[in-house]
């Protein structure tokens, strides 16, 4: 049976969008994960919202303890990942207010426990690490919602919770990173190392500070353009979640 796990926030959490809903507590031998569940139904289906810095976002990044979200969600009985994130854009084209579906990642962070698999060594296959027909599902949902969005481009996740330096976001663009944030590593490799679909949904709230004739990058930005365009993730979520084989 198909079961959706959705990582996110900002206003994510949002019970209206679930039919039935309930919290529950869950745990795993890695921890407890960074809140309580809320789980009901979208279209029939079953679901379990993830606050991944907690219902108060009071986790910074490097503290989210990753191993005991993805393993909770596994235990709960969840067969595939969507997880909704802010970033910002290294490219012109990828405007903000645009939804993002990436298909590669570089991990720049350094202070996470990044392998469920510490007392074996596993070398877990990361070629594609997400999950192309959840991509090609929401780009198509997308379409049909009329969202402007770019996809198969790469994130870099970043340790945070400071924002870069002019510098590193030039040499995050010459590598060729297209978004950056601080969130989706480890998450997506712990989901892969479990053999559980993930794809990020991102939002794009501004461009970091590479770009000159912007203002650079704030959190209060960030917040106010993710509250902003909620609404658009939840109705992506809404439409594309029955759709889910």
């Amino acid at each position: 049976m198909t079961k959706i796990g959705i990582i996110g926030g900002s206003g994510l959490d949002d019970p209206k969008i679930l039919k039935e809903p309930i919290e529950v507590e869950a745990d795993s031998s890695f921890g407890k994960p960074s809140s309580l569940l809320t789980c009901g139904k979208i279209g029939g289906v079953e679901v379990a919202i993830l606050a991944r810095h907690g219902k108060d976002h009071s986790i910074m990044p490097t503290r989210v303890n990753y191993l005991a979200n993805i393993y909770g969600l596994k235990e709960i009985g969840c067969t595939h990942i969507l997880a909704a994130t802010a970033v910002g854009s290294l490219r012109e084209e990828i405007k903000p207010g645009n939804l993002v579906f990436p298909d590669q990642f570089i991990d720049f962070t350094r202070h996470r426990n990044v392998t469920f698999f510490t007392e074996k060594v596993v070398h877990t296959p990361m070629s594609d690490p997400y999950d192309r027909k959840l991509r090609d599902l929401l780009c198509k949902t997308s379409d049909e919602l009329g969202y402007k969005y770019n996809r198969d481009v790469t994130v870099v996740t970043i340790e945070g919770p400071r924002f870069s330096t002019r510098a590193e976001s030039h040499m995050f663009r010459a590598w060729g990173a297209d978004i950056i944030n601080m969130s989706t590593c480890p998450e997506v490799v712990l989901a892969n190392e479990l053999g559980i679909p993930y794809q990020t949904i991102a939002m794009s709230t501004d461009y970091d500070c590479w770009k000159e004739d912007e203002a650079p990058v704030t959190f209060e930005m960030v917040l106010e353009r993710m509250k902003e365009n909620a609404e658009k993730v939840k109705t992506l979520l809404i439409k594309a979640i029955p759709r889910i084989k």
